[in-house]
């Protein structure tokens, strides 16, 4: 089993001034830990489970740039990208931009988009879900093309591209992510072209992801895909007890504890849990980190 992290709050002690250091130092930490991936939310305002619009929110492309720069084999991404964020040509841009300057460590994580509160704010379209699904089809199969140096004219149902030239190419192909657990759309976009899915741990209860990725391997079968090409993940809050005190509502687990819920999720089928931890800032939190990394074989 790999852990990833993700980072969803920016709110931290002497903000704006402080958050490049602190981003720097999370990035390293991470790396130290042996998190073998990293994780920014993909929005403009503060999403509604975590705090209020005002809350800080970094722009996750320029975030994971940074990160890139001060690490050397963290893979990173976004979990996950609104589709309609950016024009389907651009954003496969960015993502190759990450991957070649970053040595081959960038994943592409796209989702259908939900947030309607940022879009309206920052006068992005926000198109129906119809319409949203149809461009996310498309933008998977663009990065199939441009992914592979096919810069050939694309129509698709939603958008159209004379030519798709991405120069440089990507030193490794980004690894494909689609978020979402949808049973009928979602999860098919993530048989046909995905190399992972990401699910959440919070409340599908324990029978919930066997059942979702058995949805996945009915899909697979239907498109003829071989199941275990895809990897399985999952986001998981998971704050590990460092021995300093943590925000309200929030509870410490031990090692031992964490070690636990990562082996039901891999006997679940997980193989790559992300962890959103609430006390990210703290070294401490890192250590402890790299104990539960040592233990998971």
């Amino acid at each position: 089993m790999k852990l990833g992290l993700q980072v969803s709050r920016f709110s931290w002690p002497d903000a704006p001034a402080s958050m490049g250091a602190t981003w720097r130092d999370v990035a390293r930490n991470a790396e130290g830990a042996g998190f073998s991936s990293l994780w920014v939310m993909d929005h403009f305002f503060q999403i509604s489970m975590v705090g209020p619009p005002e809350m800080d929110m970094l722009e996750g492309y320029t975030t994971l740039a940074h990160a890139a720069a001060v690490t050397e084999r963290i893979e990173l991404g976004t979990l996950v990208t609104g589709v309609t964020y950016r024009h389907p040509g651009l954003l496969l841009k960015t993502v190759t931009t990450l991957d070649v300057l970053s040595g081959g460590r960038a994943w592409l994580g796209i989702g259908a988009a939900w947030n309607e509160e940022e879009h309206r704010g920052l006068g992005v379209p926000y198109p129906s879900t119809r319409e949203r699904f149809a461009l996310l089809e498309d933008t998977l199969r663009l990065a199939h093309r441009m992914f592979a140096d096919d810069d050939r004219p694309f129509e698709g149902d939603a958008v159209s591209l004379e030519r798709p030239l991405n120069r440089p190419q990507p030193v490794r192909r980004p690894p494909i992510m689609v978020g979402g657990g949808g049973e009928r759309r979602t999860l098919r976009l993530v048989a046909q072209y995905a190399d992972a899915c990401n699910l959440f741990d919070t409340g599908l209860g324990p029978e919930g992801i066997p059942h979702k990725l058995d949805v996945l391997r009915r899909h697979c079968e239907d498109v003829g895909r071989e199941y275990d090409e895809i990897s399985k993940t999952c986001l998981a809050s998971l704050t590990l007890d460092a021995g300093a005190p943590l925000p309200e509502g929030v509870v410490g687990h031990s090692v031992d504890e964490a070690v636990e819920r990562l082996g039901r999720l891999g006997a679940a089928g997980i193989d790559h849990v992300i962890l959103s931890m609430a006390n990210i800032i703290d070294p401490r939190a890192h250590d402890a980190v790299a104990e539960v990394v040592r233990q998971l074989p």
